[in-house]
C-alpha cells in the first residue's frame, strides 16, 4: 500500500495523548521525518452535487412517507454511503463505504445541504472503511475490515489533501486473524463510549459458523463487540454471541450500550427476527449461533446447549429487514415523543420471497431503560412491486437536531427535519 501520512504537530493537544505518534510508523502508514507530503499524491476525488443525478434523487424522495410535520431532503450525493460520523464542533460529516473511500461532506454555509463532497485522506489505501466514529475531542476513527486508524483534526487537514496526520490504532491484519478475514460480514462499526473506550462490532464470516470454529471466533471477539483504549491497548471482549452487528450506540441517560444484530439467513421468510439488543453487562452472551435471532434455534445448533444466561433482544424486528445503523435521538427539533428514543435504519431484505425493509424505524425508550412501542418512521424506498429505490444504512444526528440517513444503493445522504 502507498499511504503517506505525517506526524501530528504538538499543538494538537492533550486529546491526542492517547495515541502516541510513534505508532504511526507501523503497518503501511508511513511517517516522513520532515512531515511533508511524499509518495502517493494523486488528487482527491470530488463528487458533483448538481445535475441529473441530484434531480433524480430528489424526485425519488417524493415517495418517502413520514409522520406529519416531517420533511426529507437530499443532503448530499455520496457514492456507496454507509456509516456516518458527525464532527462534534463543525458538523462536518464523514461517511464510510464498503470500497476504498471515506468521504468528507461539508456544509460551510450552514444551509443544511452539502457544499461539497470530497475524498478524505486520498493518500491512504483504505479497505472496506465502513466504520467511522468520533471521540468527543474530535479524533476521527476509521475501522476498516482489518485495521483501525485515527485522524486528529480530520475536518481541517484531510479535506482533499494527501498530507494528513494519522496514527495506527490497530495495525493491518491485527483486528481479526487474517484467516478469518472475509468480505462476508466484514463491515465494521464503531463508537467511542462514555468510558472513552473505542467499541468495534466484529461480524463473523459465515451464515452459521461450523462448530470447529467457535472457539477461535470467541477468542478473537468475532461474533461479538470488542472494546479497547483509544490507543489500541487493553483490548477486551465486551459482548459475545452477536452474529453481525453493524449499528451500536450508548443511551445518554444511563450510558448503557445498545446494538442491532442481523439474523440467520435461509430459515424462511418470517423467521428468525432481527434484533435490537441492550447490553446489560460486560461479557454477556446474546445467543448466536445457538439462536438465529430472537428465541428461534438454528438447525445447526438445535441439539446443543446454549451458554447460561443468554440475553434475548429488547426488540424483535421483522425477519430479514436487515437492521443496521442506529442512534439515540438527543436533539430538540423533533417532538417530545422521539426524544431519548432510538432511530434504526433497515437496509432491506435480499433473500425473502417478498422484500421487506428499506425504511427507518423508531423505538421509544423509557426512563427506566425498557422499550416502548416500535413503529415505522420513514418508508417508501421499497416500491409496491418490490423494487428498491434506495437502501438506508445509518442514521446520525446533526447539531440542529435534524436526522441524516445514508443510502449505499442510491449513493446519497438525506436530511429529515421537523417544523410545526
Amino acid at each position: 500500500m502507498n499511504a503517506t501520512l505525517r506526524l501530528w504537530p504538538l499543538a494538537v493537544g492533550a486529546a491526542l495523548a492517547v495515541l502516541p505518534a510513534a505508532r504511526a510508523a507501523q503497518d503501511s502508514v508511513q511517517t516522513p521525518s520532515n512531515s511533508r507530503t511524499a509518495g502517493n499524491t494523486k488528487p482527491a476525488e470530488t463528487v458533483p452535487q448538481t445535475g441529473a443525478r441530484a434531480d433524480a434523487l430528489r424526485e425519488n424522495l417524493k415517495a418517502v412517507k413520514l409522520p406529519p410535520g416531517f420533511r426529507i431532503e437530499l443532503y448530499a450525493i455520496v457514492p456507496e454511503a454507509r456509516a456516518m460520523a458527525v464532527e462534534p464542533s463543525t458538523g462536518v460529516v464523514f461517511v464510510g463505504t464498503r470500497g476504498d473511500r471515506v468521504w468528507q461532506v461539508s456544509d460551510g454555509r450552514k444551509r443544511r445541504v452539502a457544499d461539497d463532497v470530497v475524498q478524505f485522506a486520498s493518500s491512504v489505501t483504505f479497505k472496506d472503511p465502513n466504520g467511522v466514529c468520533f471521540s468527543p475531542e474530535g479524533v476521527l476513527y476509521v475501522a476498516e475490515q482489518n485495521r483501525v486508524l485515527a485522524f486528529p483534526a480530520a475536518q481541517v487537514v484531510g479535506k482533499g489533501g494527501p498530507d494528513v496526520a494519522a496514527a495506527v490504532v490497530v495495525p493491518q491484519g491485527k483486528l481479526v486473524p487474517t484467516q478469518l478475514e472475509s468480505a462476508n460480514h466484514g463491515a465494521r462499526y464503531c463508537r467511542v463510549g462514555p468510558d472513552k473506550k473505542l467499541y468495534i462490532a466484529l461480524g463473523q464470516p459465515w451464515n452459521v459458523p461450523p462448530k470447529s470454529k467457535l472457539a477461535e471466533l470467541d477468542k478473537n471477539g468475532l461474533a461479538g463487540i470488542i472494546r479497547m483504549d483509544q490507543n489500541g491497548k487493553n483490548r477486551e471482549i465486551y459482548a459475545h454471541g452477536v452474529r453481525n452487528s453493524v449499528g451500536l450506540d450508548f443511551n445518554p441517560k444511563d450510558k448503557s450500550l445498545w446494538f442491532t444484530d442481523n439474523q440467520v439467513d435461509g430459515m424462511g421468510d418470517d423467521i428468525p427476527p432481527g434484533e435490537l439488543n441492550h447490553a446489560v453487562k460486560m461479557g454477556a452472551n446474546y445467543g448466536f449461533p445457538w439462536y438465529g435471532g430472537g428465541h428461534v434455534r438454528t438447525d445447526e445448533y438445535r441439539n446443543d446447549t446454549p451458554p447460561a444466561g443468554v440475553v434475548f433482544p429488547a426488540v424483535e424486528y421483522a425477519a430479514h429487514a436487515a437492521d443496521l445503523g442506529m442512534s439515540f435521538y438527543t436533539g430538540k427539533m423533533f417532538p417530545e415523543k422521539y426524544r431519548g428514543g432510538i432511530f434504526d435504519a433497515e437496509h432491506g431484505s435480499w433473500n425473502r420471497t417478498k422484500p421487506i425493509g428499506a425504511r427507518i424505524m423508531f423505538t421509544a425508550v423509557k426512563d427506566d431503560g425498557t422499550v416502548g412501542q416500535t413503529e415505522v418512521f420513514a418508508e417508501g424506498w421499497l416500491t409496491p412491486n418490490g423494487e428498491y429505490m434506495g437502501r438506508p444504512v445509518d442514521v446520525q444526528q446533526l447539531q440542529d437536531g435534524s436526522l441524516l440517513v445514508s443510502d449505499d444503493y442510491a449513493g446519497a445522504v438525506y436530511r429529515i427535519s421537523y417544523s410545526k
